[in-house]
C-alpha cells in the first residue's frame, strides 16, 4: 500500500485466548512485518495502544474506500 493511500487495517473475528488485548467485530491497525508475515502473523495496534503479534486467524483483511481510511487516520 502506499504511503497516500494511508494505514491498513484488519477485522478482528476471533479474540479467544487474547480477550483483554483484543475486542471481536473492531477494526485494527496491521502494520507492516514480512518476517511475522512469514510465520502466521500479523502486527496490530490492540487495546493497549501497543502492537504486539498475533495469529492471522483472529483477523480478516478489509479494503477500506480512502474516504474510510482518511477517517480512521483523522480518528487516531
Amino acid at each position: 500500500m502506499s504511503k497516500k493511500a494511508g494505514k491498513s487495517y484488519l477485522l478482528c473475528v476471533n479474540n479467544k485466548g487474547y480477550e483483554a488485548a483484543l475486542e471481536p467485530r473492531k477494526l485494527y491497525q496491521v502494520l507492516p512485518d514480512e518476517l511475522a508475515a512469514a510465520r502466521g502473523y500479523v502486527r496490530v495496534i490492540d487495546e493497549s495502544r501497543e502492537d504486539y503479534l498475533y495469529p492471522q486467524t483472529r483477523f480478516i483483511p478489509l479494503k477500506l474506500p480512502l474516504a474510510a481510511r482518511r477517517a480512521l487516520a483523522r480518528a487516531s
